[in-house]
This record gives C-alpha cells, sequence and structure tokens, in this order.
C-alpha cells in the first residue's frame, strides 16, 4: 500500500490546530482544533471530512501537548484515520522562524532540532510550541518522516538590499538581527496560485501579495520568488494589523521608555498588543469597525483610513521594487472578506493600472476570483490562501523525493 497521507500540525503556545490531507488528490479526511492546554476548560473540535459526519466537540482537562496530540490520535481513530495507518507518510509541522538558513522544507533530526531551539530568542512566542509539537509527534511516531516547513523560508530569497538593516553589521550578524518576513506558506501559495487565475507559470508573473488578517503582512514576488516582504526579524514589523503597530520610529521605544518611564516589557505588551486597530479604536475585528465607521464613528473611521493609508504605501513601494506588476492579490480573512478594504487600497491607483469592479468585488466565493475591470492593465485578485496544503504539499513532495 502507497502511502500517500500527510497531517499537518500546527502548534502554539496553547493550542494545536490539524489537517489530515491525501496527496494522490489534496483531498481533506479530517481537521480540528485543540485549544486552550494546560487549563481545566480546554476544548477539542474535530470534523471528518471524509466521512461526511458532524463535528465532534469535548472539553475538558488536557494538560499540555502530550496529551493533546494523543487525543487527536484518538479521534483520527475513531474515523479509521489513526497516526498508525499504514497510508501515512509524514507529518509537517509548520515551524514559524528558520532563520536564513532553512531556505526549503526539512526532514527533521537533531541537527534540525538544535537549531529551531538557537532560534527562540528571534521568535520566544512560537519556536517554543513548535518545538513541543515535534518532538510529542515524533514520540508517536517515531519512524514516520517528521518535516518542518518554515514561515520564512518563502522570503530567503530576498536580495541582501532588502533583508539587511542599516544598522553595524558586526552587531546584527553577532545577534542575527536582520528581515526574515513571515506568513511565507501563504505568500508562496498565493503567488502561484495567483500566476495560474491568470493562466501563467509563476516565472512568468510579478504579483503583489498582501496577506491581510488579525496579523497582516505584505510581500513582492518577481517571477516565483520573493524579492521584499513587510514584516522583519518579528511579525511586527510592517502594516498596520489587528493588535501590532507596524512601522514605528524606532525612538518612539527610546521616548516611552526616558519620558513614560515604561519598562521594555509594557513597551513590547503595547506594540504588540494593544496597538494597530484596537489601539486606534478600541476593536480589531474590521467588521465591527466598518459597523461603527456606517454609524458615523469618527474613531473608527480615522483608524480604518490609518490601516489603508499604510497598506496603499507598500502597494506603491512594491510597485516600484518590482518595476512591473501583473496582479494584487489580497488574501486571508480581512483580504478575502472586507470588499471595502480592497476597494480603499487601490482608489486613487488607476495610474499604475489598478482598480477594482464594484459588482466582481461585492461577491464572495471560496475560489479565486479577479475583482479588477475587464481588460485592467493590472490583475486584482482575491485568492483564499490555503497554509495547510502548502504544507501537506512541500512535505509529501520531500518524503517522495527522499524516498
Amino acid at each position: 500500500m502507497t502511502a500517500t497521507r500527510v497531517l499537518v500540525l500546527n502548534s502554539g503556545s496553547s493550542s494545536v490546530k490539524y489537517q489530515l490531507l491525501d496527496m494522490r488528490d489534496s483531498s481533506r479526511l479530517a481537521n480540528g482544533l485543540v485549544e486552550r492546554i494546560g487549563e481545566q476548560s480546554s476544548r477539542l473540535k474535530h470534523t471528518p471530512l471524509a466521512a461526511g459526519g458532524g463535528s465532534r466537540e469535548w472539553t475538558g482537562p488536557i494538560a499540555d501537548h502530550d496529551a493533546a496530540l494523543k487525543a487527536v490520535a484518538e479521534e483520527l481513530a475513531k474515523d479509521g484515520l489513526g497516526l498508525d495507518s499504514p497510508e501515512l507518510a509524514a507529518i509537517g509541522h509548520r515551524v514559524v522562524h528558520g532563520g536564513k538558513h532553512f531556505t526549503e522544507p526539512t526532514v527533521i533530526d537533531d541537527a534540525v532540532l538544535a537549531e529551531i531551539e538557537r532560534l527562540i530568542p528571534v521568535a520566544p512566542l512560537h519556536n517554543p510550541a513548535n518545538l513541543t509539537g515535534i518532538r510529542t509527534a515524533t514520540a508517536l511516531r517515531p519512524d514516520l518522516p517528521q518535516v518542518a516547513v518554515f514561515d520564512t523560508a518563502f522570503h530567503t530569497t530576498m536580495p541582501e538590499a532588502a533583508a539587511r538593516y542599516a544598522i553595524d553589521v558586526e552587531t546584527a550578524d553577532a545577534h542575527r538581527v536582520r528581515r526574515y518576513g513571515f506568513h511565507g506558506t501563504s505568500h508562496a501559495y498565493v503567488s502561484r496560485a495567483t500566476a495560474k487565475l491568470l493562466g501563467k507559470a509563476p516565472e512568468e508573473v510579478n504579483v503583489i501579495v498582501l496577506h491581510l488578517g488579525n496579523g497582516a503582512s505584505a510581500s513582492a514576488v518577481e517571477k516565483g520568488r520573493c524579492v521584499d516582504t513587510s514584516m522583519g526579524l518579528t511579525p511586527l514589523e510592517g502594516l498596520v494589523m489587528g493588535t501590532r503597530s507596524g512601522d514605528i520610529d524606532p525612538a518612539v521605544i527610546f521616548h516611552l521608555a526616558r519620558v513614560g518611564e515604561m519598562s521594555i516589557d509594557e513597551i513590547d505588551t503595547l506594540l504588540n498588543k494593544k496597538s494597530g486597530l484596537i489601539g486606534l479604536c478600541g476593536d480589531n475585528d474590521m467588521r465591527e469597525i466598518r459597523r461603527r465607521i456606517d454609524e458615523g464613528d469618527e474613531r473608527a473611521k480615522l483608524a480604518f483610513d490609518i490601516y489603508i493609508h499604510r497598506l496603499k504605501k507598500y502597494i506603491g513601494a512594491y510597485y516600484a521594487v518590482l518595476g512591473h506588476v501583473d496582479a494584487v492579490a489580497f488574501t486571508a480573512g480581512v483580504g478575502e472578506n472586507a470588499a471595502p478594504v480592497r476597494e480603499a487600497a487601490v482608489a486613487g491607483l488607476g495610474s499604475l493600472g489598478l482598480a477594482v469592479d464594484d459588482e466582481l468585488n461585492a461577491v464572495r466565493g471560496d475560489e479565486p476570483r479577479l475583482i479588477s475591470p475587464a481588460g485592467a492593465r493590472v490583475a486584482v485578485a482575491v485568492v483564499p490562501t490555503d497554509e495547510e496544503l502548502e504544507i501537506a504539499t512541500q512535505t509529501y513532495a520531500l518524503v517522495q523525493k527522499t524516498n
């Protein structure tokens, strides 16, 4: 029997998202979420997609990631999809930070684990949780290839001119300070899917990808390769996000420390959790912000205007970086669902060949689609992202190649 299934695991600090796919046709067999790990009110929701049945859900104490993955394995086994199945080819793990050296999916061994651990100082919230998921999954199936797919890998093709900060080189190198970028699996998937939508190969098109969710990032993709992206050493740089400030004068930090007498931890919390949309207007849900704007709320309108202003700046900047743009693609929760954001982001950019058709922009759907007017010089697209499929595809391709 040929093993064609891949289990994708995304281990967070207190959660595990998972999806089981059959790579013969990229079909989903099951997916689910374990959240609030370590609490008495932990919750597991499991959906057996292949069986056509409804979701199963239960709450109760799940002590740690080991217990969480064992609970996931039990749920999969109920549907005949257990981790002991000979049809399972590999487990693919989302790893947020791979530094500058992990440029592609990698079979995990002790050396890889050690390097992911060494990168914890530049990804303190994410890499420890990713490591826990890897170690637990390896203990459950030590005979199975475990593959790391890195959020940063797609961005390692950035030239040094885009990847380096203008600070002392020796200091930067000693502390690994450079621009890494994130959401790479999404940017990779969406840029290729956009090329396909245009009927071309990825190597034939230049695409600006706008991944707009609670976390948000932009990328400039030239002929299938990332040449610039908005996030940097951490996911804090770049666009205005749900709770993150995005770009800010670094001296603001010194000012808050000296004049505001705030500690480094307090400033870190401010910029990562109390800024962005929620800091500007008290809401980080774009639907709620638009509702408030419709009711005449000026604070919500200002937050929206700041969000769009920053977004438009990056579109223009990446247009300049690429020189020629074939498409701008919107993706993720806000990008896929918020028509007013898409409309506002390209408003006034007609001289760059960018515009949206009002009727096409208002249509909702799960498939990639164009929302620009017929004959537009630059295509504007909505492309639902699929990071799990991207991870599974890269994992399976590597395992097939290795075998």
